[in-house]
Parts: C-alpha cells; structure tokens; sequence
C-alpha cells in the first residue's frame, strides 16, 4: 500500500470553483452523507478558514497536509505521531488559547500550535491518508483522538494538545476528572468516536464564543451561517444567527434566518419570527 496517498482522491484542479465560493461550497458538504463529507472534513476545514482568510487557497492548504503524511516513515500510529509531534513539533497554544487562529486549518499548520480540536482535525486528516484509522473523541472540555472502533478500554487515545501523549481509558478518566473534579460522574460513552458534522459543530461552537467577546460582529456572523448549515442547528443558533445578520443590516438575510427558525418553534413563538422577518423585509423597500 502507498501510505503517502490520499485514501479518497480529489484533484486539486476540481477546487478552483471553491476559491470563488467557499461558503457554497461548505455548506453543500456539510448537507451532503456524513460518509462523504468524512472524506472530506480537511476540505470542510480548509474551507472554514477561507472565511477569515478570503482568497485562501484550499487545494494548498489540502496538499500540505498530503506533504505532512509523506514525512511518516512508518504508516501507524506510533509513526504518526514521532513525525507530527517530535519531529515537526505540533503542541497545543498555552499561552493564546482563545487566539481564533488556533482554530484555523491554515494558521495551525503555519505555526503548528492549535486547540484541540484543530489539532485533532491535522491528526485525523494525516492519518487518512496514511491508513490509520482515527476519529474524534468529545470529550466535554478537552477534544482527543481515538484509533480503532472497540470498547473504551480497548483502544488507544491521543491527545494532541499535550504533544500527542498516548492515553488509555483511565488516562481519559484522569483527565476528566483534572478538569471536572473528582466527584464528576464519567462514563464511557464520553469517549464514543464523533463524526465530522459534529466536528465541524463545536469548531464553529468555538469560534461563535470567541467572536461574542470581542464583538467581532462581522466574523460571528460568518460563524454563525456556517453553523446554521450544519444540519440539526438548534433554535438558540438560528436565533443568533439573525440577530448577528440583523446588526450587520442584513435584513433580508436575518428574515430569511427566521423564516426558518420558525418551522422549528411552537405556533406563537413561530408566528413572532415571521412577523419579525416581515419587518425585516419591510426595511429593504
């Protein structure tokens, strides 16, 4: 097996269009089968980025992570993570968590410091294309890798923004109770394997919080709409969505946000946000 190739190719030329359109094209993959958009959660990623990098060119960005993989000398888990975390040096952001970058598929891989989650995503995404298996692990306040699809007990665990430290099951019960105390209830099901919709999800999650408090209207309203195409975006998030578009006077944009909130509230509260988009509306004449 070439360990170096990508498991599920996409020539760099068919992303062009993305360079015009990157929101289009994120929310077509997000919309489509979780499978494909798994095969393509680099991509999904990349594309996130582009939103605070305008012009960013994501078949590079894609073709790094291709360069990363064939740095691996040896296609495992143990290979994956001498190069990535001993050789070219990835570690967590200490000192800037909340520094939006840090969430960036772009900037984590210029300045191989991230969060968690972004780490993780650089991790899946090398080991795809080396062959090992990997997934998302959710655990509440500290996101970590999984290799293998066995029992909790039974599979090892990397966390990438300790150096790419290889866990067990009660590592992982360690580490949540360092952040939790010892009294919180754990359980194995914290440590399930997420797909990328939920990935994507708590990217954006972060970077909405980030963008709040700093009243960084404008990137919280591009968070916002990236996280409303996810499916399942919740009324609380739709809400906010609206809101942000309203105070960028996007009004027509905020009705439509409503308009769609409200197929998901009960009758009154639903008939508020149409009445709410109406007057929206009524502000573009």
């Amino acid at each position: 097996m070439d360990g170096h190739s990508r498991l599920t190719p996409r020539p760099l030329g068919t992303l062009d269009p993305v360079q015009q359109r990157p929101t289009a094209r994120f929310e077509e993959l997000v919309a489509g089968p979780e499978p494909d958009l798994a095969a393509a959660l680099d991509e999904a990623a990349a594309l996130l980025a582009a939103h605070a990098n305008p012009g960013l060119d994501v078949g590079a960005v894609l073709g790094r992570l291709d360069e990363l993989a064939a740095g691996v000398q040896v296609a495992s888990l143990a290979g994956l993570r001498h190069h990535l975390f001993e050789v070219v040096g990835f570690d967590g952001n200490h000192r800037s968590y909340h520094d939006p970058r840090n969430s960036f598929l772009d900037a984590v891989l210029d300045r191989r410091v991230g969060i968690p989650i972004s780490l993780a995503v650089v991790t899946m995404e090398v080991g795809r294309r080396l062959g090992v298996a990997l997934a998302g692990v959710a655990l509440p306040g500290h996101f970590l890798v999984r290799e293998g699809d066995g029992s909790a007990a039974a599979v090892n665990y990397v966390d990438p923004f300790r150096s790419g430290r290889l866990l067990d099951r009660d590592g992982c019960e360690a580490l949540y109770r360092s952040m939790f105390g010892e009294t919180a209830p754990f359980d194995d099901r914290l440590l399930a394997a997420v797909g990328p919709r939920a990935i994507l999800t708590r990217m954006l999650a972060n970077l909405r919080s980030i963008y709040q408090a700093s009243g960084d209207a404008r990137s919280l309203g591009w968070a916002l709409r990236l996280r409303a195409a996810i499916p399942a975006a919740t009324p609380a998030e739709l809400a906010d969505r609206a809101s942000a578009q309203a105070a960028l006077a996007r009004f027509g944009d905020a009705a439509v946000t409503l308009e769609q909130l409200s197929t998901v509230l009960p009758r009154a509260r639903a008939d508020r946000a149409r009445a709410t988009a109406a007057l929206l509306r009524a502000r573009l004449n």
